[in-house]
C-alpha cells in the first residue's frame, strides 16, 4: 500500500503524528487483530504526486489492471474481478484533471461508486468489496 500526496490533500497530513511509522505500525496491528490476520502490509509514503506517479507506479502496477476511483462520469466500479488490479484512490476532494490526466497515461481508468461523494475510509472497503467480491 502507498500513502501518497495529491494537490487536494492538506498538506499538514504529512506532519502528523498519525503519519510517523511507529503509528502506522501500531493501527495496522490493531487491524489485522480485529480481521485476525496475521500479514501485515508494506506501507510506503511518498508526499509528492508527480513523482511518485511517474517514477513508482508503472512498476507497482505492471501486469494488473489499473483503476482510480474518482466520482462522477467514471465507469461502475467492476464487481468480483479475478485478476491482479491496482486501485488508486485520491483524496475526498478527489483528484485534478491534471492528476487524473497522469493516471490515464499510464494505463489507469477512472470507475466510481456514483455521484455522491464518499470519504475516504468509506471508498476504501466499499471499492475493495466491490473489487473483490468478499
Amino acid at each position: 500500500m502507498a500513502l501518497f500526496g495529491a494537490y487536494r490533500v492538506e498538506k499538514s497530513y504529512w506532519k502528523s503524528p498519525w503519519m510517523e511509522e511507529k503509528e502506522i505500525r501500531r493501527q495496522l496491528v490493531l487491524g489485522l487483530e480485529q480481521a485476525r490476520d496475521t500479514v501485515l502490509p508494506l506501507v510506503t509514503l511518498h508526499p509528492l504526486f508527480k513523482p511518485f506517479v511517474e517514477d513508482e507506479v508503472p512498476t507497482l502496477a505492471a501486469g494488473t489492471r489499473r483503476l482510480v476511483a474518482h466520482p462522477g462520469n467514471g465507469s461502475a466500479c467492476p464487481a468480483n474481478m479475478h485478476e491482479a488490479v491496482t486501485l488508486v484512490i485520491g483524496p475526498e476532494g478527489g483528484f485534478t484533471i491534471t492528476e487524473l490526466g497522469l493516471l490515464k497515461e499510464r494505463g489507469f481508468e477512472c470507475i466510481t461508486l456514483g455521484q455522491r461523494i464518499l470519504r475516504t475510509e468509506q471508498v476504501v472497503p466499499a471499492m475493495l468489496g466491490r473489487i473483490r467480491g468478499d
